[in-house]
């Protein structure tokens, strides 16, 4: 009996398999892909376009999420060239959770017209 390791497996040809070769590959091969998707997922971050995407983040309006965005409180998460707006969610989300721990609610019109008067 030879042993065979998966990288010897995945090298070789399909049409060079036997049976038993290429049922243990497909076995072992989708449990491996999921679990580096699964690491790509975490390691990679994500970003939502726009104002829609504002709104898809926190769960509200557009409106809402336009006053989000001019209240400056998760500015840096926002990237803007001309009209195209980026945002990494997971930097918005630690800035407005901050922002919420300071006492402050950005999703209230009172908080947006205050920091436009300072």
């Amino acid at each position: 009996m030879i042993l065979i390791t998966m990288e010897q497996l995945l090298a070789k040809p399909v049409c060079m398999m036997t049976g038993e070769e290429l049922s243990l590959l497909l076995q072992n091969a989708g449990k491996g892909t999921a679990m580096m998707s699964a690491e790509e997922t975490s390691k990679s971050k994500r970003y939502v376009h726009g104002i829609a995407g504002i709104a898809e983040i926190f769960g509200c309006s557009i409106p809402t999420a336009n006053r989000i965005k001019t209240s400056g409180m998760i500015d840096d998460a926002i990237t803007q060239v001309g009209r195209k707006i980026i945002v990494d969610q997971e930097l918005a989300l630690h800035l407005a959770k901050e922002a919420k721990k300071n006492g402050v609610d950005i999703t209230k019109t009172e908080n947006f017209c205050d920091n436009h008067k300072k």
